[in-house]
């Protein structure tokens, strides 16, 4: 259905959007509207990510081709995702928390399914394109308002105790999208320059080198600071020489501590290490690194009492409850339901199975988007990120930054299988003979 809506020519873009019933073109292009609207509101609003999610998957259904979509299942890429969310079912039945925790704790996990649909629609769909830049431009008018909140706080939507620069949501989500974004620029930057297409590439840069000074002089999370330096290293690594990225590291270290040095919230951003730290040790105050040292002590102590099948869906909460020790303005005494760690909160309901199946995914996508290309670079980027925020939060199961992951590596993926089956086809198309002995 997808590829007879690729061939139909001469149709306007509304067109194609009104007669959905009818015409197979407009249904493909009603779900590609749908995830560029996901792209655009992501930043901005829950609700009403979760809204266009629901339609997207019933303008999805039309389109649709059975077999071809079982088939696509059965790639690791696509039953991976699945299997985390079927591990979550099964482990509602060993669970000893209440019912309405372990269905509770299913949810996070659900927004996994969409992935496998992504990946099965944009491999057919050429419009995966679209999504990205809707998400740039989405993030780039969220910094804009983020500056504008930064002069004038009376101009946030949040209370009045949020930090510094933050109109929607919150610091961390702002600083994933933005972190993302900037390093996701140095490819097209590099392929603009190489290209000589000086304009366009001086006009991405100043976007890059925007959502970066938000990053440096407005508001950033600790999560962001430790992740972006391993992001570009691995756009060093594949896509500079040596001899190049010794001297951009250079360059970069020089304009970070130059930033540091006139940034008061960089520079206070960074001492917070080293002074939670401190106050965690010697007076037992629930600072953020302090509480995350905490949680991952009682969380492997939980992980050895059930290691191989956890202590299942639901439970984690039920567990740092039993582990409270003294009062709950102390951080011993704290009860979380997520021990700010992607492995540990796997570990803790699910054991090494969980572990086993929540890597292997990763991996596999990691494997995906090997080679070159725009979509490869964006898919490879979005899935280091998730593994290394991973360690300091449960960032696949939050939403926010779960849907970061569905949403990049689905539609980047799903580019990523297109382009391969299409080149198959063309190598195949160009052995002599190839044709005659396919068709027969």
């Amino acid at each position: 259905m997808i590829e007879a809506a690729r061939r139909e020519p001469g149709r306007s873009r509304l067109s194609l959007v009104l007669p959905a019933r009818f015409s197979p073109a407009a249904r493909v292009l009603n779900v590609d509207l749908l995830t560029v609207l996901i792209a655009v509101l992501l930043p901005w609003s829950t609700s009403g990510v979760a809204i266009a999610a629901v339609l997207w998957l019933i303008a999805l259904v039309p389109v649709i081709e059975l077999r071809a979509f079982l088939r696509s299942l059965m790639r690791p890429a696509s039953a991976l995702p699945i299997a985390i969310f079927a591990l979550a079912l099964a482990g509602t039945l060993w669970s000893e928390a209440a019912w309405g925790a372990r269905l509770y704790a299913v949810g996070p996990t659900a927004k996994l399914l969409v992935l496998p649909l992504l990946l099965y629609h944009f491999e057919r769909s050429s419009r995966g394109a679209w999504v990205f830049i809707a998400f740039l431009a989405s993030c780039t008018l969220l910094m804009l308002v983020s500056w504008a909140v930064a002069f004038e706080p009376s101009l946030t939507l949040k209370p009045s105790a949020e930090m510094r620069g933050i109109f929607v949501k919150n610091y961390i989500d702002q600083s994933q999208e933005f972190a993302l974004c900037a390093v996701a620029l140095a490819y097209p930057i590099m392929t603009l320059l190489r290209a000589n297409r000086i304009r366009l590439a001086v006009l991405l840069t100043a976007v890059s080198l925007s959502l970066l000074a938000n990053m440096m002089f407005v508001v950033v999370s600790r999560t962001a600071l430790v992740t972006m330096p391993i992001m570009l290293a691995v756009f060093a690594l594949l896509h500079l020489k040596w001899r190049t990225s010794l001297a951009i590291s250079g360059a970069v270290v020089a304009i970070v501590a130059l930033a540091w040095m006139v940034s008061p919230q960089l520079q206070w951003t960074t001492t917070t290490f080293l002074r939670d730290y401190q106050i965690y040790k010697e007076q037992h105050e629930p600072t953020s690194i302090g509480l995350r040292l905490e949680f991952w002590q009682k969380s492997l102590r939980f992980i050895a009492e059930a290691p191989v099948i956890g202590h299942g869906t639901g439970s984690t909460r039920g567990l740092f409850e039993q582990a409270a020790t003294g009062p709950k303005m102390l951080a011993g005494g704290q009860v979380v339901s997520n021990p700010h760690n992607q492995t540990l909160h796997v570990a803790i309901q699910w054991g090494v199975l969980g572990v086993i199946v929540l890597y292997a995914m990763w991996w596999r996508h990691l494997v995906l988007f090997r080679g070159e290309g725009l979509a490869a670079w964006i898919g490879l980027l979005v899935v280091v990120q998730n593994i290394f925020t991973s360690l300091f939060n449960s960032h696949l199961f939050d939403f926010h930054e779960g849907w970061m992951y569905v949403l990049g590596a689905g539609v980047a993926g799903g580019m990523v299988l297109g382009a391969r089956r299409d080149a198959g086809t063309t190598a195949l198309a160009a052995v002599p003979g190839a044709q005659g002995t396919r068709d027969g």
